[in-house]
């Protein structure tokens, strides 16, 4: 087997040493001052937000890992996390400030913030360097608000992971050896492979897991799904695959995608049977149609809502950005102001989401 089977004792020093760092990182997350921490403050700059009343979704649960099927905190309590994925950051940075990040934090009351690097498209493969800066200035950002960050490596064309297995390996070594002593992360290693064998997809895993372990051996994995991450339904299969051949792999969780107004009974009945013998995390989903376009469902969408809540399912929404199309919650042009709060500016698509995740 790949992975390491047998974790370290409290007696092993490095152990000992990333298990203080994370309580640090906690104790100063719980007390609001972590951004103080990571950064002088200018001159001339405005003051940092006052200390949250209650611990933030990161100090109250700490260091997150898989227990059976539940995705569970560190005293062992089954917790699901609700937030926002960023649209790709080579194309709408400008969406992710200390503003737009304040407002998930406080305003929608997020516990979670997807953290979308795109491999091609204009992403990682044309600035490695760059674009790794990058989602680590937004991971640190939703640390600093007391959120947890979900690293996405969001490959889509070509859809075979394995296609960039190189490219993988060296942006998850850096991301590991980055985050290892931070209990906030998890590791999304594959968006929405297609047009690829379940066998591929769990080798490509397979390779991939342990160079993250190597670096960051407690954090939770997220494994894409055949299919665009839909179990294999998309392309005429479904949870069995995955059911009779798991990643050889602990503490990880294989992620599920939806659009409400395409993905309907067969789609919300996969997750349900999935979700009954794997863990699952929910990284993407829409009230739209699977383009992130057109009109909104919320009746199907609260249908799968539903679900996720009655199961303890985590889950992040496509997209927080202004993208013309009604996917994206915020109105054309909010990304180029300074107003975050409220439903004012938001679409449809916003004002509903904003309120499911701080209900």
């Amino acid at each position: 087997m790949h992975q390491r089977t047998t974790p370290p004792t409290d007696s092993t020093p490095t152990t000992g040493r990333r298990r203080m760092a994370r309580k640090a990182l906690l104790a100063a997350s719980a007390l609001g001052v972590v951004t103080a921490l990571m950064a002088p403050v200018r001159a001339g700059a405005a003051p940092a937000p006052a200390s949250p009343t209650a611990a933030t979704p990161l100090a109250a649960n700490g260091q997150l890992s898989v227990c059976g099927r539940q995705l569970c905190n560190d005293s062992g309590q089954a917790v699901a996390l609700n937030g926002m994925s960023t649209h790709g950051t080579q194309w709408y940075a400008q969406c992710v400030t200390d503003g737009s990040l304040d407002a998930l934090a406080q305003d929608w009351r997020a516990d979670v913030l997807r953290v979308s690097t795109y491999v091609q498209e204009g992403g990682y493969e044309t600035d490695p360097a760059g674009f790794t800066a990058r989602a680590q200035k937004f991971v640190d950002a939703a640390h600093a608000r007391g959120m947890y960050a979900v690293i996405d490596w969001h490959m889509l064309s070509p859809g075979d992971p394995n296609a960039n297995l190189s490219r993988a390996k060296t942006f998850f070594t850096a991301m590991a050896k980055k985050y290892k002593n931070h209990p906030g992360v998890l590791y999304e290693i594959a968006n929405e492979p297609s047009g690829v064998s379940w066998s591929g997809i769990k080798s490509y895993a397979e390779q991939i897991i342990p160079v993250i372990r190597a670096q960051d051996p407690d954090a939770v994995v997220l494994v894409g799904t055949r299919a665009w991450s839909s179990f294999g339904v998309s392309e005429g299969s479904d949870e069995k695959e995955v059911v009779n051949n798991p990643v050889r792999a602990s503490n990880i969780m294989y992620t599920f995608h939806f659009y409400a107004a395409s993905h309907r009974e067969e789609y919300l009945n996969a997750l349900d049977r999935a979700s009954d013998k794997l863990p699952v995390f929910v990284t993407e989903f829409g009230t739209q149609n699977y383009a992130g376009e057109g009109a909104n469902d919320f009746t199907m969408s609260q249908r799968y809502l539903d679900l996720m809540k009655r199961k303890k399912i985590s889950w992040t929404n496509w997209n927080y950005s202004d993208d013309h199309r009604s996917g994206a919650v915020f109105k054309t042009g909010t990304c180029d102001g300074s107003n975050w709060t409220g439903t004012g500016v938001l679409k449809e698509a916003g004002v509903w989401i904003r309120e499911r995740i701080r209900q």
